[in-house]
């Protein structure tokens, strides 16, 4: 017997099924590029579902074109890694590209995968890239997920150079006021790198994998609100600057050099805004007061949002102005409006001129 989370939708309209399932298959294509599953470490190796040495056996063969509980249609896999696959699908009763994480029901961590997804889906903040299903059925347990393919990875901004100031600014406030909210509810990530937060078309940002993507690797932390303080900063510290804040190279930026510590943003690139500057390092160097000004250290995403509301409000660029095009007479001003448009090289007749009329006055 399945097991199904609260969040799965199970209502659809049947009609058109076919030409809706196409469009479904197309925003899946549109989504690969753009928006890869990629939530793993730049160091981390895809391979293939493996035993991982904690009882975990392999799952029964997965392929593209395979049906999970005859709906979610299986596209492309991803991610293969720890035992767990994760795959861009199509939801066939709904018409609509999602997203699915896979592993073993007899995982070491199924169970754990279960729970964060029940618990993320659950939180229903549209903040956060929304769980749609997770279920243990036929020796396997899958979690299913929304599919965002007008969104853009943060990796992919950031390998086009760093933020406006503007737009690191919305990113550390939305991403900070989404995960204080979590935290409230008892939620972390622990995940929280620049694959896992999206810019949508409309210009919010979205969070991946709320408490799944760590489970899904086995990661915990005795300090949560602390970790995902210090991975906030680290993602504006990489807008700014487009470095990586720590020493190894990670998700296509270089890293610090080696062997000088921590600097603040505006000290490794010309031209960043300090107050933003300063708020990475607040949250980077959690457990202490930062350089130079020594501010308070934020070590929970609440205290984060309570910083950035003390700031001087960044406002957005002004639209670059363009210049009207140059002033052109038409036919109209020129007084041909509807005549004949003369031949090229035809010679034009000459008006004659009318006669004058005289009047004659009347002697007196």
């Amino acid at each position: 017997m399945a097991e199904r989370s609260t969040a799965a939708v199970d209502v659809a309209d049947n009609s058109d099924e076919t030409s809706l399932t196409a469009k479904a298959d197309q925003s899946t294509a549109d989504g690969v590029a753009k928006n890869r599953e990629r939530d793993t470490d730049s160091d981390e190796v895809q391979e293939s579902i493996r035993t991982d040495g904690s009882g975990t056996t392999s799952p029964t063969e997965l392929h593209s074109g395979h049906k999970l509980a005859r709906r979610y249609r299986l596209e492309e896999c991803v991610t293969r890694l720890d035992g767990f696959s994760s795959w861009r699908a199509v939801d066939e009763k709904l018409r609509r590209a999602v997203g699915v994480h896979i592993l073993p029901a007899d995982h070491s961590r199924a169970r754990s995968v279960l729970a964060a997804a029940r618990s993320s889906a659950l939180l229903g903040d549209p903040r956060f890239v929304q769980v749609l299903d997770a279920v243990e059925e036929n020796d396997l347990v899958y979690v299913v997920h929304e599919w965002l393919p007008d969104a853009t990875e943060l990796t992919t901004l950031l390998a086009a150079g760093p933020l406006e100031p503007y737009d690191a600014y919305q990113m550390v406030s939305q991403v900070s006021s989404a995960m204080a909210a979590a935290h409230r509810e008892g939620l972390a990530h622990l995940r929280l790198n620049p694959n896992a937060v999206l810019r949508a078309s409309t210009g919010q940002w979205r969070i991946r994998g709320l408490a799944v993507n760590a489970a899904l690797r086995g990661i915990s932390s005795e300090t949560p609100q602390r970790t995902d303080t210090e991975a906030i900063g680290a993602l504006l510290y990489a807008s700014l600057t487009q470095r990586w804040p720590y020493e190894s190279d990670a998700y296509g930026l270089s890293g610090l050099p080696k062997d000088i510590g921590l600097i603040a943003p505006d000290q490794v690139r010309a031209g960043v805004h300090r107050g933003l500057s300063e708020l990475s390092m607040r949250a980077l160097v959690n457990d202490g007061a930062t350089a130079s000004r020594h501010e308070s250290p934020c070590t929970t995403p609440e205290e984060l949002v309570k910083a950035i509301g003390e700031m001087p409000r960044i406002r957005p660029p002004e639209p670059a102005f363009t210049a009207p095009p140059e002033y052109q007479r038409t036919t109209y001003q020129q007084g041909t409006y509807g005549r004949q448009a003369p031949h090229p090289g035809a010679t034009q007749p000459v008006p004659t001129p009318l006669p004058r009329c005289r009047v004659a006055r009347a002697r007196p």
